[in-house]
């Protein structure tokens, strides 16, 4: 699907507020409401716009780690790869895990209440043949600088239309 100037504006905006009103995105696409909306349906519909979600704020959990661990397997059959990224995406710890070039499979970034279960989680995952792991490399977050949920748009004199 070929986006308009419009409908990236739209996705920018929904990008950084997801709750934003139809009447507030009328205004700045300068569209009435009922235009509006009926780009940002079509947009979800399309799927464009694959959800809307709230972000909790870190401090609300607690303390809390975040690591980022670097990830290598044994071997690439399709099996042991398959069998790991299961296991990745139905750990709740895991808040996202990204397969990577270079020296490492994969690298997950994971949230743990402290440094103790973080260990104990790497260590069930170390210990399960099954999954292949050969090596974790940790890296601890020790500050957040930036964090964005989101994707860079083209700028607007690129946008075309």
């Amino acid at each position: 699907m070929q986006l308009d100037r419009v409908d990236l504006k739209l996705l920018e905006l929904l990008q950084h507020d997801g709750r934003a009103t139809v009447q507030s995105l009328s205004d700045a696409v300068h569209l009435s409401a009922r235009a509006t909306l009926n780009r940002v349906r079509k947009l979800e519909a399309q799927g464009q716009i694959e959800g809307y979600r709230a972000l909790v704020h870190r401090a609300v959990l607690g303390e809390q780690i975040c690591v980022f661990a670097e990830i290598a397997l044994k071997d690439q059959r399709q099996s042991v790869v398959q069998r790991f990224e299961k296991r990745m995406a139905g750990t709740p710890e895991v808040v996202a895990c990204y397969v990577i070039s270079g020296r490492y499979d994969y690298i997950a970034r994971i949230a743990c209440p402290h440094l103790d279960h973080y260990h104990r989680l790497i260590n069930e995952w170390l210990d399960d043949a099954a999954l292949g792991i050969e090596k974790i490399v940790t890296n601890i977050e020790l500050q957040t600088i930036k964090e964005f949920a989101g994707f860079p748009l083209p700028p607007a004199k690129s946008r075309g239309k």
